[in-house]
């Protein structure tokens, strides 16, 4: 009996220990190149890149260690994926890399002052998530075409990474993105035995470049606003509502100012938004994470996984980067469109808002930029004004609102 007990008592600990790393590694191989080609969007260089990718995934790991162990909850940390998409498909704002750090920084002011007031997170309720969920989907919608642009272009280099993407999707869909990313580093091995490309030893070394910030009234609209909604309505919002399904209340005050905060500090070595884990949280808060009392080893686990992925990632974008073309597009992409497809079929998801919704995508997909302002701007600005002129004076629609996330 003792030994069974014993057994028992180890598999309530393996369990979430190696969920949680299987979770980090999946979170990492899914967005890694994602962030790396947003940074480089704000105008980061290679190196600054790399910087922004190193803090944060150890910062955000670090964060996720001491929230899962002060809770005894599985409340975890990542970076902001969409936020990273969002910076790849707006126009490079003026004054370049030091007035988009600038942008991170208000972002991180932002994601705080909600934590710490959340009078502040009600505000950002109010907008219809119809409307955010489209402006999103609008954002990402040329990241998730830019797979076909690119087995178009390189079929031989790019149709191996969407064929084993397929048929996992088919068959283990939650190895799907790590699949497509060991054959693109198969793809990426070849290419360089076939090149002869060499590298020195410090490509593939964690280093940190600090930047001073630089502040703009245009690259706080354009950029830094767009940048703290994307990630509250699609991280933050979804990462409380993804917990309390799992059975757990979070204290949503101190982790929203934490990771604000995280924000902040990291913003001059590259980071753009930390916050709640969101689709990660899935795998570290459910069942296949072990008994309920026990999750929050997972999270610690995740946490510990994510910090060392962190001073590994520098080798692995080095090697992604000397890549043949297409192969970094065709990655973001599929790692992308589960979240398009979720964020357009929410944004169509009450018949009464879906004009204004189309609307707002199609103004973010077209990537206009008016008075120095990114699309993602004025497709919230010409949903918002849509909206308003097909319901103002109208009896009060049937749909039901969206549920509001208890900020208590």
């Amino acid at each position: 009996m003792k030994r069974s007990g014993e057994r028992t008592g180890a598999a309530s600990v393996r369990v979430p220990i190696s969920a949680g790393i299987l979770a980090s590694i999946v979170a990492f191989s899914a967005a890694f190149s994602i962030i790396i080609a947003g940074l480089e969007a704000a105008g980061a260089s290679h190196a600054q890149a790399v910087s922004g990718l190193v803090i944060l995934a150890v910062v955000s790991g670090g964060i996720s260690v001491f929230m899962s162990w002060r809770t005894r909850m599985p409340l975890t940390a990542a970076w902001s994926t969409p936020g990273a998409a969002l910076l790849m498909a707006t126009p490079m704002v003026a004054g370049g890399w030091p007035v988009a750090v600038g942008a991170f920084v208000v972002c991180g002011i932002l994601l705080a002052v909600t934590g710490l007031f959340p009078v502040v997170s009600r505000l950002v309720q109010r907008i219809p998530a119809t409307l955010i969920q489209a402006m999103l989907a609008g954002i990402l919608f040329p990241l998730a075409v830019a797979p076909v642009s690119a087995v178009a272009s390189h079929p031989l280099t790019v149709a191996p990474i969407l064929i084993v993407w397929l048929v996992l999707s088919r068959v283990r869909p939650q190895w799907a993105i790590l699949g497509a990313l060991v054959t693109a580093l198969t793809v990426i091995g070849f290419h360089i035995g076939g090149t002869g490309t060499a590298f020195s030893t410090a490509e593939f070394l964690p280093r940190l470049e600090w930047t001073t910030p630089e502040f703009t009234l245009q690259a706080l609209i354009s950029l830094a606003i767009p940048l703290y909604i994307v990630t509250m309505a699609s991280q933050n919002i979804p990462g409380v509502a993804v917990m309390q399904s799992f059975g757990y209340t979070i204290p949503w005050r101190s982790p929203l100012t934490l990771t604000g905060l995280g924000t902040v500090l990291t913003a001059p070595l590259g980071g753009h938004a930390i916050n709640l884990a969101a689709i990660s949280a899935a795998l570290i808060a459910g069942p296949e994470a072990g008994p309920h009392g026990r999750r929050w080893i997972a999270g610690m686990s995740a946490g510990s996984t994510s910090i060392v992925l962190g001073v590994l990632s520098p080798g692995l974008a080095t090697l992604i980067l000397a890549g043949p073309a297409g192969v970094l597009p065709a990655l973001a992409g599929v790692a992308l469109l589960p979240t398009f497809v979720s964020a357009l079929s929410q944004s169509l998801a009450l018949a009464a808002q879906r004009v204004p919704a189309a609307v707002t995508f199609l103004v973010a997909a077209s990537g206009v930029s008016v008075l120095g302002l990114s699309s993602a701007f004025w497709a919230l600005a010409a949903g918002l004004l849509v909206r308003a002129a097909l319901t103002i004076g109208h009896p009060r629609r049937t749909d039901a609102p969206e549920t509001p996330v208890d900020t208590a």
